[in-house]
């Protein structure tokens, strides 16, 4: 069950981070309200990591929720942002994605 905690922490972190990213185009109240969603998504985020880790071992646990946030933030830039997703960019996205699997493979 705190695997599942933890994956939903990771999303949310990349909530948090697309947020930034969207306040950052917005302007007057929509720039507030994005502001807002990141504070929200920022302490949801945290409450559930800190709950994963009371069974999940520490440096697993922040390693997979920097992950997921990394990868879905680097997807969320392609994809909302225009960032480039030329082959390399997406190589090491993919080499993310079989670490998170590896640690999950190798954790108990």
């Amino acid at each position: 069950m705190n695997w599942i905690i933890l994956i939903i922490a990771g999303l949310f972190e990349v909530a948090f981070t697309s947020s930034l990213g969207k306040a950052k185009t917005s302007e007057g109240i929509a720039m507030y309200l994005w502001y807002g969603a990141f504070l929200v998504s920022l302490v949801v985020s945290m409450l559930l990591l800190m709950k994963a880790t009371q069974t999940l071992p520490l440096g697993t646990a922040y390693a997979v929720w920097t992950g997921i946030g990394a990868v879905g933030t680097a997807l969320m830039g392609i994809l909302l942002f225009n960032e480039p997703a030329h082959f390399w960019r997406l190589f090491f996205v993919s080499t993310l994605i079989g670490s998170i699997i590896g640690l999950k493979a190798v954790s108990y």
